[in-house]
């Protein structure tokens, strides 16, 4: 399945915009999620049972400085709103996907269409390993006893820390060790892999 692309017209036009993508959250099931995905990633077994929401924005989005060109969040709206605030965005997300999904992962559609099939793919991922499912006390996989399905959480990165602090004083004590390991060991997905899967040509 070829790599999606958002609507050019609406993606340079001046009027913010936001749309549902569901070529795009059919690509990132059968390119990662899927048992016979072509770039499979069994981490994100549990979301096989998941409804994951995709969004195009056109909207610029800044955090601490640095651009934002993905998220991740609950489906369901959170923070502290009032009825009608909380029943205008639960409206809007039904609109959008049929019901509440579990997760809406929000991609920055300017950013998607000038980026390699490296980058995109690895967007995606990053986003998709913040839908996690939860852990009881002993780090076990909740499920839902009326249900069967996964009980869904967002999950945090596994390293946050400064280059700096990680060059004066070790990846041990830093506590990134297995992220340099993993970096080390080079990529498990092959640039002619992730080529083949998104159908868009690499550069060398």
């Amino acid at each position: 399945m070829a790599r999606p692309m958002p609507d050019m017209e609406r993606v340079e036009g001046h009027d913010a915009w936001f749309a549902p993508a569901p070529d795009l959250a059919e690509w990132a099931t059968s390119t990662f999620i899927a048992e016979a995905a072509d770039l499979l990633n069994e981490d994100h077994e549990h979301l096989r049972h998941a409804h994951i929401g995709f969004l195009w924005t056109n909207v610029s989005n800044a955090k601490k400085g640095r651009m934002v060109i993905g998220t991740a969040e609950p489906g369901s709206p959170q923070g502290a709103m009032g009825k009608w605030s909380r029943a205008r965005a639960v409206l809007q997300v039904t609109e959008w996907f049929g019901d509440i999904p579990d997760f809406i992962i929000t991609i920055d559609a300017n950013w998607w269409l000038q980026a390699s099939d490296a980058e995109a793919c690895a967007l995606v991922e990053h986003e998709l390993y913040h839908c996690a499912q939860d852990v009881d006390a002993f780090g076990a996989p909740k499920f839902s006893k009326e249900t069967g399905r996964p009980i869904f959480a967002m999950r945090g990165h596994d390293v946050e820390e400064f280059v700096g602090v990680v060059r004066r004083y070790g990846a041990d004590a830093t506590h990134v060790r297995a992220l340099v390991e993993a970096a080390n060991a080079g990529p498990e997905v092959a640039a002619a892999s992730i080529a083949q899967c998104c159908g868009t040509c690499m550069k060398a």
